[in-house]
């Protein structure tokens, strides 16, 4: 059994979806595992990460609008907001999502479906450096 780990770098351009999905299967198949697991966790409280539809871009629009109305950017509403107005929404949104994503590796691939992505949910407004850390374990 084997275990490696990759800080994998992503620079996030705007808010919303990044589809970092050939980032990470690249560096998986690269690591030459046959079975196992890989662990993703995003080490910022302002960012999070989905597994999602990665064919039709108006479904990954539809989540952004929704998460926009249920964590709005209204200063009046949060008394946290000491990195502007979207930083509590940020925040909020990530407590609602994920920090972290378990893939099981079969026969050397990611055992994602047809039609999934794998995307990091920048909830900030300006562009941003984030920090995954990619764990695997495996044969």
């Amino acid at each position: 059994m084997r275990q490696i780990q990759h800080a994998l770098i992503v620079d996030s351009p705007r808010q919303g979806l990044i589809e970092i999905s050939a980032e990470v299967i690249g560096w998986t198949q690269a690591q030459g595992m046959r079975a196992g697991l890989l662990t993703l966790f995003c080490t910022h409280s302002s960012a999070s990460l989905l597994i999602q539809e990665n064919a039709a871009p108006e479904a990954r629009a539809d989540i952004e609008r929704y998460f926009a109305r249920i964590a709005p950017e209204d200063p009046a509403a949060y008394a946290h907001d000491d990195e502007g107005p979207d930083d509590m929404p940020a925040h909020l949104r990530a407590a609602l999502t994920q920090v972290h994503l378990s893939i099981p590796l079969i026969n050397g691939r990611l055992a994602l479906g047809r039609w999934q992505g794998i995307y990091l949910f920048e909830h900030r407004r300006h562009p941003q450096r984030r920090t995954l850390i990619l764990h695997m374990v495996g044969e």
